[in-house]
């Protein structure tokens, strides 16, 4: 949600606080009095199909950046795939519109599944924290085997880091989830950079900091050069052991707070949005959801664009832009035009999902959404076989619009395969997976089953 947006929202519904209980109530008439997976009838085809549709825009965003080798080419090279007029409509599109854009809906969407699992927690009157860091530990157990043993560009990992942080918020009221994503989306991604900058300026003086941060460029571009010599190498041991070098190498890469605060707080927007069940009640929150995607769009094109255009003019050699507070507030708030975009998208998305026949085209997607974990999972594993040297071979040598072509025609497999999966059984592979381990015993995963899940004191 943007952060304008949140405010008068917050301003007009919340203050005095419309925040859920957080107290722990005796469970509730029908809701289960143990821990167990959320059935098929209690989940929103709403959250559902967002969630797929986050799912198709970060595989177009990791196919265009990394899986492509997009981001390890050295920039004449990623000058002559870009040259043609094609090409360049497409990066353009893709900057504006798709960079960061899904990955913020998808931490938003993690942080609004919190509040989904902190509600039914409450209802069954237990607390949330055991089953919480049993879910998130299992899920860092994924992550961790998904970065090093696949691709170094995993998310799951950082997700299940920054995911215990929402449990110093769940019982903070709204004002405060609101200036902490406000500190977290607004200030850090000026703060952190201008810490990253001028601190080495002070610590060691101006030409002693220039020369180091000279040496951290030249290491992290032969660090990417290894990479993709690794990843075009036709042995699959040779790649993958390139991968878990590079994972290695940057796992503590100074931008690692700034990511960290991001993450956050859009986990904190997902929280307060299912607090005050914006997208379980769209009709009720049909006139702001308006103004947010309209409101999200403009703020979100006027900050980016300028951007975007300076990064062009700078690419073709037309303008070399001074390094001053200008460009440094243009650089750096370019997390929140992102994040003014994503705004625009969920409210747009959701207003639509009300209309029978959008409901039926985007409710397409939910049962990708539903198996969200196992879909990004596989996305990485056939994406590795079509770039990697030891598959098809196409990484460092793939035009934009053919990485998007891929994309595409992978998710649209995907669709078609959820769709049959869900025929067959209750949950995704990898989710199934995760709810053993987080139960501790094992769960029925066929819709014929009869077996009951064993309870799980929480």
């Amino acid at each position: 949600m943007s952060s304008v947006g949140l405010l008068t929202f917050v301003r007009r519904q919340v203050f005095p606080e419309r925040m859920a209980s957080t107290s722990l109530s005796a469970p509730a008439e029908g809701v289960a009095s143990h821990a167990s997976p959320v059935d098929v009838t209690e989940r929103l085809t709403l959250i559902d199909a967002l969630r797929g549709f986050a799912l198709c825009g970060v595989l177009v965003a990791n196919s265009f950046v990394w899986f492509s080798g997009r981001a390890l080419i050295p920039p004449a090279r990623a000058e002559a795939l870009a040259g043609p007029p094609l090409e360049k409509v497409v990066s353009n599109l893709f900057q504006l519109f798709v960079h960061q854009k899904f990955l913020a809906i998808f931490a938003f969407l993690f942080g609004l599944g919190f509040s989904i699992q902190l509600t039914r927690a409450e209802a069954r009157g237990a607390s949330i924290v055991p089953l919480y860091t049993r879910r998130l530990l299992v899920l860092l157990g994924f992550g961790l085997v998904h970065l090093f043993a696949l691709w170094s560009g995993d998310i799951l990992h950082t997700y299940a880091i920054a995911g215990f942080l929402l449990l110093a918020f769940r019982q903070r009221d709204n004002r405060t989830l609101v200036l902490w994503a406000v500190a977290l989306l607004g200030v850090a991604p000026l703060l952190i950079p201008a810490l990253q900058r001028f601190v080495p300026v002070w610590l060691h003086g101006e030409q002693a900091a220039e020369v180091l941060k000279e040496a951290a460029q030249t290491e992290e571009a032969t660090q990417r050069a290894d990479l993709l010599a690794a990843l075009s190498s036709d042995s699959f041991w040779t790649s993958q052991s390139g991968n878990a070098r590079y994972s290695l190498e940057t796992f503590f890469r100074s931008n690692r707070a700034l990511v960290f605060s991001l993450i956050v707080g859009r986990f904190l927007l997902g929280l307060l949005a299912g607090r005050l069940r914006v997208l379980h009640d769209v009709e009720r929150h049909r006139k702001w959801l308006r103004r947010t995607w309209v409101g999200g769009l403009v703020l979100g094109l006027l900050i980016t664009l300028p951007g975007l255009v300076v990064m062009r003019l700078k690419n073709a050699r037309i303008w070399t832009p001074p390094d001053d507070v200008g460009m440094f507030l243009l650089n750096n708030l370019q997390d929140v035009g992102y994040l003014f975009l994503s705004a625009a998208f969920v409210s747009l998305f959701a207003l639509l999902f009300q209309r029978p026949f959008w409901r039926r085209v985007l409710g397409l997607l939910a049962p990708v959404g539903r198996m969200a974990l196992s879909n990004y999972l596989a996305q990485t594993l056939i994406c590795i076989a079509i770039y990697d040297g030891w598959g098809l071979g196409l990484v460092g040598n793939t035009p934009a619009s053919l990485s998007v072509a891929i994309a595409l025609g992978i998710f649209a497999a995907q669709v078609v395969f959820s769709h049959l999966w869900f025929k067959s059984f209750r949950f995704g592979p990898a989710e199934w997976l995760w709810r053993v381990l987080t139960y501790g015993g094992l769960q029925p995963i066929h819709h014929e089953s009869h077996e009951t899940t064993a309870p799980v004191s929480t």
